[in-house]
Formats: C-alpha cells, structure tokens, sequence
C-alpha cells in the first residue's frame, strides 16, 4: 500500500494483519457503495426490474422452460432438454445472440444483471432470451 504520513501514521504495527481487517480504503469504498445504492435506490429498482423480467420470461410461449423464479434481479429458469439440447446449449447460443448467462446445476440458467440495468436493457434481454429458446422448437 502507497499512502502519505497521515494515512500511514494513523495503522500501527499489528493493526493491519488481513487483507480486508480494518483497512480504512476498503472501510470507505464499502460505505460509499452502500450510499449509493441507498441514495440510487437500487433494492427499490432491483425489485421492479427483476419482476419485469419475471414476467417476460413467463410470457415465453415454450415447454422448453419448466419455471421461472427469482428475486430482485437474481433470477433463474429451469430448462426441460429438447432434441438433445440442454442449459448449457441455450447458454452458448444465448452468448452468440450477445447475452451472456451462467447454467448451473445442469438444467438451470441463471440470469444476475448488473443493479444499473435499465428497463430497456431488461426488455432487449428478454427478446433475446425469447428468440433463443423458440429457436430451439
């Protein structure tokens, strides 16, 4: 760490012992994060997004998708294998339509957008999505 002798005098030896124990830097980047997904009022917005996005997924007219649920922005739809194709396979092809998600488990797909997202991104997601799984019938 590289720090004038304000900052520097301020630890003695023995105070900082662990990467993240007590190292003032971090203390405030984790405070001034949490400011401002209080004064952005992200939790606020994760929940009207991620029930946007709930139901677009809902609206997918395929047996392919068993159950969609989530919470917040963290979300998730469980894939029923068709013609041989699995999560993974919705995955990649998900990644060439320019959307990226994670499988896990097997036949779940995870969808964790960033809290930033905005209403129009979470609908070009689901239209992705959309077209993606239906090109798989």
């Amino acid at each position: 760490m590289l720090a004038n002798d304000d900052i520097m005098l301020c630890i003695k030896p023995g105070e900082h012992g662990s990467t993240f124990g007590g190292n003032p830097i971090a203390a405030k980047v984790a405070i001034t994060a949490l400011e401002v997904v209080k004064e952005e009022n992200l939790a606020e917005r994760a929940q009207y997004l991620g029930e946007l996005l709930r139901a677009g997924l809902r609206e997918i007219q395929s047996d392919m998708i068993t159950l969609v649920r989530g919470k917040g922005l963290l979300n998730a739809i469980v894939i029923k294998p068709k013609n041989g194709k699995e999560a993974w396979d919705v995955c990649l092809k998900l990644r060439d339509n320019g959307l990226l998600a994670k499988p896990t488990h097997g036949d779940i797909i995870r969808f964790a957008p960033p809290l930033v997202i905005s209403e129009g991104q979470i609908k070009e997601c689901v239209e992705i999505i959309k077209q993606t799984i239906l090109s798989f019938e």
